[in-house]
């Protein structure tokens, strides 16, 4: 349709499509950073998702620290190929190759925050889609004793920021952990069906 001027208004541009280089470029902090976060963990025992807040930091660019406030206190130190969990004043520590998972989680997380894709890479194959206002990143393990528990990961974000992390693991249903902004909006939320559409939100 023409204007008043009798010039054609030109046509919105697409929005730009990413790649995962472009997210992980995006996503690098360097250390100390910290996020809060908050985790549903479905059960065919509960009604609703398990709730679980608290924060995540990196005090070091080798130390995760996944710190849980509510509903029970615990703090789990990744660092040096070893984990350390303490809860109710005691402390156990046993190597990484006896938990995966959280060999998986270090390596992801950490390898996001430094932007280091060849790093991200040893442990999952990598696809991206969407666009720089709302993209997500689909890591698929590489490694078996990973893939023996975790059938993949989705990061979903919106330009700079990740906003959910989607578990997908072996057996049992999906968790959901909200980050940053997702996070903050989640307070006093209840309802599963709203928490989970924070994930995906823009």
């Amino acid at each position: 349709m023409a204007s008043a001027t009798g010039v054609s208004a030109a046509p919105p541009e697409p929005a730009a499509s990413v790649d995962a280089g472009w997210i992980l470029s995006k996503l690098a902090r360097p250390a100390p950073t910290q996020t809060d976060f908050v985790e549903l963990r479905g059960s065919a025992l509960l009604k609703t998702p398990l709730r679980i807040e608290g924060q995540y930091r990196r005090p070091t660019n080798d130390t995760l620290v996944r710190a849980v406030r509510a509903p029970y206190a615990e703090t789990t130190t990744i660092r040096n190929g070893e984990a350390t969990i303490e809860r109710n004043g005691k402390a156990r520590t046993f190597s990484l190759s006896r938990a995966p998972e959280l060999q998986g989680l270090q390596a992801s997380f950490g390898a996001m925050l430094a932007g280091d894709r060849t790093q991200l890479e040893r442990y999952y194959t990598i696809e991206a889609a969407g666009t720089r206002q709302s993209w997500a990143m689909t890591l698929t393990p590489r490694e078996r004793a990973l893939a023996g528990k975790v059938r993949g990961i989705v990061l979903r974000g919106r330009g700079a920021e990740l906003r959910c992390i989607e578990t997908r693991p072996v057996k049992g249903d999906l968790q959901r952990t909200l980050l940053a902004s997702a996070a903050r909006s989640a307070h006093g939320a209840t309802d599963a069906a709203a928490l989970a559409a924070l994930c995906t939100a823009q």
